[in-house]
Parts: C-alpha cells; structure tokens; sequence
C-alpha cells in the first residue's frame, strides 16, 4: 500500500497534530472543518477576561501546511460520516477515505439542567470567548446608569459553575480585570457590589490535583475576591436567576458554564460504540472496534488508561492525534498499528498574577515557580512566531502597568441589542 487517502474531521490539537505526523508522507490528507483556523483553547479564557487578542491565539490552518502539498484544507460544515461508502459529505462536497480519523473535539455537557444550554455562557469556541467579553464589560456598562441597587447588584454578580482547571483559572483573571483595569474605569460604580462566585458540586476544586493544591487554590481565590461555593449543585438557570439545589437563588445575567464536556460529533457518531456523554468507545490502538479504517482521537475517543479515562485535555489530544497517524504510517509500510500509551506531561493551573498549581509527576509546585512554568509552557505551546510574541508582549503590559489592553465591545455587526450579548 503506497498511498493512502486520510480524511481528518477537526483541526483542533489531535486532527492537527495528526495532519503534522502525515505531512511530507505518501499520504494523501484533507482536513476538514468549519473554521480556517486552529483555536489554541488553553488561553481562550484569557480573550473573555480582556486579557489577550482573539487573534493572538488563533493560527490559519493553510499556513501551517503550505509547504506540505499532501495535506490540503477545506473549510466546510460535515454533514455525514458514511461507514458503509468510506465516505465524508460536507454541505459543498464529497471526500471518500481509506483512513478517517474523527477529532471533532468537544461540546458543553449541560447534564439536563434546565436552562443551562439557553442562558448560560460557554468558553469553547473564539465565537463564543469574544461574545462573553462583551457581555461583561457590558454590564458595567449598564450598571452605571442603573439607579435601583438590587438591580445593579444582579448586573454585577458574575458566577461561574465547575471548579476545574478552567473554572479556577478564569475566576482569577476576572476578579483581576474586575478589580484592576474595570475599577478605575468604572471608578463611579460601588465595586462592594460586584461579585465574582466560582461554584462546584464537589467537594474540592480541581478535583484530579492533591488536596494541597486544592486548599492553595481555594485561598488564592478568596483573597482575589472571589467567593467558593462548595456542594453546590446547580439545578436551573435563568436569565436572570441561578438556582442551587439547597434552595439558594443567586440574582445574575452573568453564568459561564465550565462544569463539563462531552463528545462533539454526537450527531454524526450515530453508528459507533459511543459513552454516555458522547465519547467514541475505542480499541487500544485508537481505532473503532468493527472499523479498522476508522480512528478517533482527543476529546472525542474514549480511552481508558488504569481503568479510569484519560481526561479531556489538549496533551492527551495532541498525543493521540500523533499516534493514530503513526499507526496509518505502519499500515501504510505494512506493519500492525500499536496500543496507544500516554505520557502525562502533568498538569497547571494559573490562579491571577504570580499564582499557579503545578503537578509534574509525583512533585507539586504552587506560587510564582508554578506561574513561571505556565508562563513558559503557554507560550512555548502557541503556533507562530508572532502568536507567541504578541502573548508575550500582552501578559508584560498587563503585568508591568495592571492594565488589560482589549477591555474593548463589539457587538454583533448591524445589531447592537442587549440581546446580542448573550450566550
């Protein structure tokens, strides 16, 4: 077998770095996805929190291939997945396969909470980080003509459902927008009725770190200003409204959902083992049981490593994506494709300026040596030269003079409605 035909669905970190592996083989490759970009997600946060340019994370998808002619791009909405012809349809064209790998990433889980998937802010796509942004500079906006307290006090209540990794690190940037660059804009409002609320259901934040980082997490956040809220279920959101299921009622326009994930083709996984939440079931060597010629990595294949799923998190996606085109390789040479083995390079968590987690193996940092090594690794991580300065070059103004650079509202082009600022 000289050559192959790899159609990869997603240019996030597994389809990407799959088509990064394929590149300069005899492989033929197309990347299909609905953006021309790749979303370098662990810094989206940071595009809501005013604290870096969307375009600054971003990198187009053609310029990392244009060297590479066996890998071409198509920016096109799939629309099928058909198992039987070995075959991709998009809303424009047909693609057939000898090799699909299925990395369409992840969705929102909003576990059937009524009113989550209306009401609540998401932070999984650029779309969605910039909308967020201008809600909540927005409110302050409003607030300043707001005369009736308990109502502005609802404008400026801003909560955020899931103590994970992306919980914590956003609550940290937004009571520092809050307090630093806001206050002295907004220096009219009363800032005592601003409040930052991070809620989660369990009983610890960051759930897969040590408790010791756990209880320095807990406690860099409430000196920022920021209330935790423990066990505590949300059970309805309204527009105006979060409900707890202690009865609690928090008065907020303001809900961002970091609380979970599922698997984001649910809609063209239909044929395939598939989990509860959506995740494709596979076989150790990261192919479908039953379709060889199919492989599925990152967010979207479910693997389980020592009887416990691998987390859904760019290293595992950027490590899977790797190996599933390896094992095309060896298809192609000839060889049997190998079980997939994860190397986990550990895990960070920034929590404001000069605060972070930090677990790499068995040894925990937390502090400004923790904040160094996710300073470094970010930026070491971005696509592009100019990415990489640009970050760069945002994180030293704000750290040098306190002051967020893109504390700017644009709203929807031709509409600028309340409405256009919600989720």
């Amino acid at each position: 077998m000289s050559d192959n035909r790899v159609v990869i669905i997603g240019a996030g970190f597994a389809g990407l770095w799959a088509a990064k592996r394929l590149s300069g083989s005899q492989a033929d490759v197309s990347i299909l996805d609905r953006d021309n970009y790749h979303t370098f997600l662990p810094l989206l946060y940071q595009v809501a929190a005013a604290e870096v340019e969307p375009e600054d994370i971003v990198y187009p998808v053609r310029s990392i291939f244009h060297k590479h002619p066996n890998v071409r791009f198509l920016m096109d909405e799939v629309i099928e997945v058909d198992l039987t012809d070995s075959s991709v349809k998009t809303t424009h064209h047909a693609f057939p396969y000898d090799t699909l790998i299925l990395a369409g990433g992840s969705a929102a889980n909003f576990f059937g909470i009524p009113g989550a998937a209306e009401c609540a802010f998401q932070l999984k796509t650029l779309e969605q980080a910039i909308r967020l942004r201008n809600h909540i500079l927005f409110r302050f906006e409003r607030a300043l003509c707001e005369t009736d307290a308990d109502r502005r006090r609802q404008m400026l209540t801003f909560a955020i459902t899931g103590g994970g990794p992306t919980g914590v690190e956003f609550a940290g940037a937004l009571a520092e927008l809050i307090r630093g660059p806001l206050a002295r804009d907004y220096y009219s409002l009363d800032f005592s009725q601003v409040q930052v609320l991070l809620i989660e259901a369990a009983e610890s934040l960051l759930p897969s770190l040590p408790p010791e980082l756990d209880r320095y997490a807990q406690k860099r956040l409430r000196r920022m200003g920021v209330e935790v809220l423990l066990q505590a279920r949300v059970v309805q959101i309204t527009p105006q409204t979060l409900h707890l299921s202690d009865g609690r009622v928090i008065p907020t326009e303001t809900v961002v959902w970091t609380a979970g994930v599922r698997g984001g083709l649910t809609e063209l996984t239909a044929g395939l083992p598939t989990t509860p939440n959506g995740r494709v079931k596979v076989t150790p060597t990261l192919q479908v049981e039953g379709y060889p010629q199919v492989y599925v990595a990152g967010d979207l294949a479910y693997v389980e490593d020592n009887g416990k799923p691998l987390p859904m998190v760019a290293p595992v996606a950027i490590q899977q994506g790797e190996w599933a085109a390896s094992n095309i390789l060896r298809q192609m040479a000839g060889q049997e494709p190998l079980p997939f083995c994860y190397r986990d390079p550990g895990t960070l968590a920034t929590i404001g300026r000069n605060a972070a987690v930090a677990q790499l193996g068995r040894r925990t940092f937390t502090g400004f040596p923790a904040w160094l090594l996710w300073l470094s690794v970010h930026i070491m991580k971005l696509i592009g030269f100019r990415n990489r300065l640009q970050v760069l070059v945002d994180w030293s103004w704000d750290y040098l003079f306190y002051e967020r650079a893109v504390r700017l509202i644009f709203p929807n082009p031709g509409n600028s409605s309340d409405a256009d600022f919600r989720g």
